[in-house]
């Protein structure tokens, strides 16, 4: 077993990232559209949450975190009326890889792209589950034998183990899901309010998460960061990556360098075409 630096730990996760999310695009989303879902967030729930079974929305919320309260229940367990979960994570794992092989071209057949495969898959199946029930659900799924899905299912066990650790992290600092948010709005420049996954909730609703992280100290009167905020927010960052390293122990020095290698181009190519 290999203890990696934290600096490549993180470098996993900016590459597994956009390969991963290649289930919330256009394709996969057609795909559930195309089996009774409503719109992209019936999808969304279907697919991400169906490694859990049909756990009732409580549930489902509790373990995806960040959702404000309410969205959840506005699709689950609607959406378990028209398809079951077994269902739903064989339509997802189907759009995904059309989704992934289109957006990498030719990569998809390159005798690289097994290996890499083999060496994600072999890092997604080895951390460990206590405490990561959304990465346990995964885990519990049949591995892809065609290596573009194999990759992607490899690159969404590895970034669900590393949700699940980040919601440990922010539950040790007392950040709750909305102020996760707010927190990643103001790392990247952007004020609350127009910060992608919360820009939809009331102006008001907003504003109180805000100010909660006002009072705490970790927001200014201008609505940035303090310093104890900024602290905070790379504690956050820094414990999660803690927390993600041991599904790469598994792999020497050399082989998670050779992912790493591995995935670059896969990943800039993913990236490019969401662009």
């Amino acid at each position: 077993m290999v203890s990696h630096p934290r600096a490549k730990v993180h470098r996993m996760f900016e590459l597994v990232e956009p390969i991963a999310t290649v289930t919330f695009s256009e394709v996969p989303n057609d795909a559930f559209l195309a089996v009774g879902m409503r719109n992209y967030w019936d999808g969304y729930f279907a697919g991400r949450a169906a490694p859990l079974g049909p756990a009732p929305a409580g549930v489902v919320h509790a373990i995806f975190y960040n959702f404000a309260d309410g969205e959840v229940a506005r699709h689950i367990p609607w959406v378990w009326g028209k398809i079951t979960p077994e269902e739903a994570i064989a339509v997802r794992e189907r759009g995904s890889a059309a989704a992934l092989r289109q957006m990498i071209g030719e990569l998809a057949d390159s005798p690289g792209l097994v290996r890499v495969a083999d060496l994600a898959t072999r890092a997604a199946v080895s951390a460990p589950t206590e405490g990561r029930a959304l990465y346990a659900g995964l885990r519990a799924l049949d591995v892809p034998k065609q290596p573009v899905a194999r990759l992607w299912h490899a690159a969404t066990l590895l970034r669900e183990h590393r949700g699940d650790g980040h919601n440990v992290a922010l539950v040790a600092h007392g950040i709750g899901g909305s102020e996760a948010h707010v927190l990643m709005a103001l790392s990247l420049g952007m004020k609350a309010e127009e910060f992608g996954r919360i820009h939809h909730l009331p102006k008001a609703q907003v504003a109180a998460v805000v100010d909660g992280l006002r009072v705490r100290g970790l927001v200014d009167a201008a609505g940035g960061f303090t310093d104890t905020g900024r602290g905070t927010k790379e504690r956050i960052e820094a414990l999660t990556d803690e927390l993600a390293a041991p599904a790469y122990d598994v792999l020497s020095a050399d082989e998670l360098d050779e992912l790493v290698a591995g995935l670059e181009p896969i990943a800039a190519a993913v990236s490019a075409a969401d662009d």
